[in-house]
């Protein structure tokens, strides 16, 4: 081997500390959200332009929101995460926990929907859609059936035993689900008593499993074993675009809106970048990526594309736009309570 010259080991050292320095600058910010087809959309095709413009690697923290919620409530007193997404009414509770700081002033602020602004934009909206009815397809053409086209047909007696439901206590679908029975039955999203004393005898006798993660459907319904049950527009496609038989209906009586909310995690150790990623997020570039690549309805009305994402963008709007929004200040002062009931009578 030829040895090197001193100038040849100098400048290889320097090199050498060159790239170590880079690599020192390089931070990492931890964001908790849902894991599959939000994990591998975000951190494939939207976090990029953030992260190459700050030096930064964005690391997901996968999980439901009850689980980030627990984590972050847990490391409440030294934040293991910067970011959280949290579905919309788990996210007025974080900001009720003292959990959120509030989100800095920023150009994308303006651009949001009215409904994305949560608490004073202590928490803000990043993707918006709707909990509405699925139906496996290849059941219901098997079986002769029409489509089903209101949220009361889950108590229909011919669909017994091929109902699936998501437990209440862990999903916001569920609770959507019940909310929207409820009010169907006289109730209120304060007072839930009708839902309750109708369940045993209209849609608890049809339902074949609770479950408490929806990522269980894309099984059941391959199998056949799902055949009608609460679902998004956005997962109806990504289990059809996976060769799923499922279709999203709009129920005659409304959908109930659902959104995907972000905060900044209070005391984190990186608060600025922290605050740079949550409005880099509500920005229409990153916004349109995660429409174009995810299903993601965007909550930045100046949010444009072209081809199948506006049209997608344009049917998610109008479905939005026929939908409710619940009062999770109320819902979230009962909800413990109605959690315990559903697991004494419900799911016992």
């Amino acid at each position: 081997m030829i040895p090197l010259s001193r100038s040849a080991l100098i400048a290889a050292a320097c090199a050498t500390l060159a790239t170590g320095a880079v690599q020192a600058q390089t931070k990492t910010l931890y964001i908790g959200m849902n894991g599959g087809n939000m994990e591998k959309t975000f951190t494939q095709f939207v976090f990029g332009p953030f992260e190459q413009k700050h030096n930064v690697k964005v690391v997901v923290v996968p999980g439901g929101s009850a689980d980030i919620l627990a984590k972050a409530q847990a490391a409440k007193d030294k934040p293991q995460m910067h970011v959280m997404f949290l579905d919309d009414g788990v996210m007025y509770r974080a900001v009720g926990m003292g959990l959120c700081e509030k989100q800095k002033p920023n150009p994308n602020l303006a651009g949001l929907l009215p409904v994305a602004h949560i608490k004073d934009d202590m928490a803000t909206g990043v993707t918006i859609s709707v909990t509405g009815l699925a139906y496996n397809t290849k059941v219901f053409a098997d079986k002769g059936w029409a489509p089903p086209t209101s949220w009361l047909d889950l108590a229909d007696p011919k669909y017994k035993g091929k109902v699936v439901f998501q437990s209440l206590p862990s999903s916001t679908f569920g609770l959507h689900a019940f909310l929207a029975f409820n009010q169907l039955k006289g109730g209120t999203d304060a007072n839930v008593e009708p839902g309750f004393k109708a369940w045993p005898s209209t849609i608890g006798p049809n339902v074949v499993e609770y479950i408490s993660n929806s990522a269980k459907i894309s099984e059941m319904a391959q199998t056949g074993e799902a055949a009608l049950f609460p679902y998004t527009p956005t997962q109806s496609t990504i289990l059809k675009s996976k060769g799923i038989p499922v279709e999203y209906v709009q129920p005659k009586e409304g959908a109930v809106v659902l959104m995907v909310a972000q905060c900044v995690i209070a005391n984190n150790s990186e608060p600025q970048l922290a605050q740079e990623l949550a409005a880099y997020l509500l920005s229409p570039e990153a916004q349109a990526k995660a429409l174009e690549n995810g299903s993601y309805n965007p909550t930045n009305t100046k949010v444009q594309v072209t081809g199948a994402a506006a049209a997608e963008q344009k049917r998610m709007n109008e479905i939005v736009k026929n939908s409710r929004s619940v009062d999770w200040d109320e819902v979230n002062k009962n909800r413990s309570a109605w959690n315990t009931r559903w697991n004494r009578s419900v799911e016992r």
